[in-house]
């Protein structure tokens, strides 16, 4: 996989910064983080000069860089309104300076937000960043809240410098209240809060950075990026005119009980789409179908014709599996398979309730692939849904180390984490995903990518990243995120997929790798 974006926790950023600060000629951090910030908002969203600024200053360091950004859009010939409620006396002494030097350039300050219905050209906020402390999910109160509250209820641009505060740049949840920002320029680095839980809702296009920071021994990063970037890295390769179905490999799905078989049909009609050469589906049902006649490509039998194939090169087990003794059974004859396995929905839930089935899922040869939505997290973790909500990052880590398996733990900034640690944020999806179904589809792609023979990790990270680009691609086309069915994110999905295949092979031609 070629590198792609790294995103660093607080406490490696801090320590980034700390080490910059030990260098023989130090670097301006604060300086050169205020200009690259007001030159984005000068460049992004101001249209003429003279226009009208809003900027929050915190007590802190983020306040420091809210002085740096004040001074230069002045100096650019915008009218800046600095609000500011610290002591002057108590804030970090590179805030201290800033503020200073704002002063001395003829900027003033004050004490709240002014006349509370003007028509502001832009707001910046410069509040707290990731200086907020989440160690003891302390909430913004009093006179910080209300500001926040009344820079969202305006309708105009606001500009987050680092993060939005009332955001956890670690784990991105809300503490009591947060800056709801059309654009966030972050600094240094990227940090998890931007990109998962409420960081998409919350920090608009994120913009980074760096500051020119080089260092001779930088933190070395373990999450990175899920973006086009990476996906298109990992597609399969063109098909050769000399192939056949066998070429692609097959798929098997276990599960579709009674009232669920829809589930299997859509994982299998998932799998079919994202280029598996057969595709099987054992259904529990007695009064399973004996063709499906959507799909009739499709092979369906019952769960014991699946495990007497004699080539299987990915199972799929639980999309509509059900949770009872029959189903039960069927999962541990499936943990005893030597292929490939992806484990969704009731198959996760009977993982929970079966502690030796983790071991034995532990304990497989051949790799294993969960998909937990935060709900089957908690199951699988012996805890609530808020408590993975509430740190996402560690809570995916946790359960690919506790059962030895590649991990995706679904919703917004959905977390691939691999068996060594490694985490990948998602960058595709949008809540058009949030509907019956969508499941069962991301685990038929997977089982598809594996039947090509692609390495589970790469499988997991493309399979995620194109299941969320086909509802994008969906939005785009219907101007809204209502009513969008998962049979179509497959047709989406599948035209994706050939799209980035031929453009790949054609951009590997163009430029003369070839």
């Amino acid at each position: 996989m070629i590198a792609t974006d790294p995103v660093f926790f607080t406490a490696q950023i801090r320590d980034i910064e700390q080490q910059a600060m030990k260098l023989p000629n130090p670097p301006p951090l604060m300086e050169k983080a205020g200009l690259a910030a007001a030159q984005a908002i000068r460049d992004r969203l101001l249209k003429r000069s003279n226009q009208s600024i809003l900027v929050l200053a915190g007590p802190g360091n983020n306040g420091g860089d809210a002085f740096v950004v004040a001074r230069y859009l002045k100096g650019w010939g915008n009218t800046v309104t600095v609000v500011f409620a610290g002591d002057r006396n108590r804030i970090p002494a590179d805030a201290k300076q800033a503020l200073q030097v704002w002063l001395a350039c003829g900027g003033d300050l004050h004490p709240g937000i002014p006349d509370g219905d003007r028509n502001w050209d832009a707001a910046v906020d410069g509040l707290f960043g990731i200086g907020l402390d989440q160690s003891n999910n302390r909430p913004i109160e009093g006179q910080y809240r209300d500001w926040i509250e009344t820079v969202n209820r305006m309708a105009t641009p606001v500009v987050a410098l680092d993060i939005p505060s009332g955001l956890g740049s670690d784990d991105g949840c809300i503490y009591g209240v947060a800056i709801r920002a059309t654009l966030t320029i972050t600094f240094i680095g990227r940090k998890p809060g931007l990109y998962t839980n409420f960081g998409p809702e919350c920090c608009g296009e994120v913009i980074l950075c760096d500051l020119g920071i080089h260092l001779p021994s930088a933190p070395q990063p373990q999450i990175w990026l899920l973006n086009h970037m990476l996906a298109a890295s990992l597609l399969p390769p063109p098909r050769s005119a000399n192939s056949h179905k066998g070429s692609f490999g097959n798929v098997a799905i276990l599960g579709g009980s009674a009232g669920m078989t829809g589930a299997a049909l859509l994982a299998g009609r998932a799998a079919l789409h994202s280029g598996a050469g057969r595709v099987y589906a054992g259904l529990l049902a007695e009064n399973a179908p004996a063709v499906d006649f959507f799909q009739p490509e499709l092979m369906l039998r019952p769960p014991s014709g699946l495990f007497e194939l004699t080539q299987l090169h990915c199972l799929i087990a639980g999309p509509g599996l059900g949770q009872s003794a029959q189903a039960l059974a069927w999962l541990e004859t499936a943990l005893d398979c030597n292929h490939p396995l992806v484990l969704d929905a009731d198959a996760l839930n009977l993982l929970a309730q079966h502690p030796n089935l983790a071991n034995r899922l532990k304990q497989r040869n051949a790799p294993g692939i969960l998909t937990p939505h935060p709900a089957e997290a908690a199951r699988l973790l012996n805890t609530d849904s808020a408590a993975i909500q509430s740190n996402r990052m560690n809570a995916a880590l946790q359960i690919a180390q506790k059962f030895n398996s590649y991990v995706v733990l679904k919703g917004a900034g959905s977390i691939c984490c691999f068996p060594d640690g490694k985490r990948y944020l998602n960058t595709s999806g949008n809540p058009a995903l949030s509907t019956a179904g969508t499941g069962d589809v991301l685990a038929g792609i997977i089982g598809a990518l594996l039947a090509q023979g692609l390495n589970p990790g790469p499988a997991l990270l493309l399979a995620v990243y194109l299941h969320g680009a086909a509802a994008d691609r969906w939005l785009r086309q219907h101007q809204g995120m209502l009513g969008m069915t998962a049979s179509e994110v497959i047709v989406e999905a599948r035209s994706l997929l050939n799209e980035w295949i031929y453009q790949h092979a054609s951009n590997f031609m163009n430029d003369g790798s070839a």
